[in-house]
């Protein structure tokens, strides 16, 4: 699998290549800016970009932004996105086209080879993966207006896990309940948040952005 990696600081970037290198991956490009970050994405066509949202020479978030235009150009290239900082806006922009193949990591998740890797792998393979401490930030944030407000604790639950790109099965494992149980659930919030009968990955896209935009 070919990434394309984006980091500024030295330190941080060479140990994700050579985590990323340890796991199987083949690290095509590793940049430090957002220049550099466009040539890349246009010269090598990644399986995978793994971007830091602040990158010079802005330092604002110049990598989102370079890596939104890289998934224009290219619909629905995988992109897993690194931050300092909990963004509800970098989270509802990266699910804005509900195409998938979306990650939201802090930086602090990456010491955890595990969980990082398996970001990268389930991003990579269309799958949409937001940090757990993103989702609970969010979920505290706002006055919870609108449907999102009609989903039972237990659907919000559901919901919130659905947010980390988990599958059904993973979260009959976690919540300790069954397959059908959860089922049953993510239907009820499917029905709660107004999205009739589609694809299903496109549905759960598409509820995980109508709970960020809470």
């Amino acid at each position: 699998m070919r990434v394309v990696l984006a980091e500024d600081l030295f330190i941080l970037r060479d140990g994700l290549v050579r985590t990323l290198i340890e796991h199987g991956f083949e690290v095509v490009a590793a940049v430090d800016n957002g220049p550099s970050l466009r040539k890349a994405l246009i010269d090598h066509r990644p399986d995978i970009a793994v971007v830091d949202v602040r990158l010079p020479p802005s330092y604002t978030d110049e990598g989102l932004q370079v890596a939104l235009e890289a998934r224009r150009r290219t619909p629905g290239l995988p992109v897993l996105v690194l931050s300092q900082y909990v963004e509800q806006l970098y989270a509802r922009e990266l699910l804005a086209d509900e195409a998938g193949a979306v990650g939201y990591l802090l930086k602090d998740r990456v010491s955890n080879i595990g969980q990082f890797v398996d970001a990268v792998t389930r991003v990579a393979a269309g799958g949409t993966v937001m940090d757990p401490y993103v989702i609970s930030k969010l979920l505290t944030r706002g006055d919870a207006r609108g449907r999102t407000a009609e989903l039972s604790p237990r659907e919000r639950e559901v919901l919130e896990l659905m947010a980390e790109g988990r599958s059904n099965a993973a979260i009959s494992q976690r919540l300790g309940v069954t397959m059908s149980a959860v089922t049953k659930h993510t239907g009820a919030i499917f029905d709660k948040l107004g999205l009739p009968p589609s694809d299903d990955d496109n549905r759960r896209v598409l509820a995980v952005l109508a709970y960020l935009n809470r």
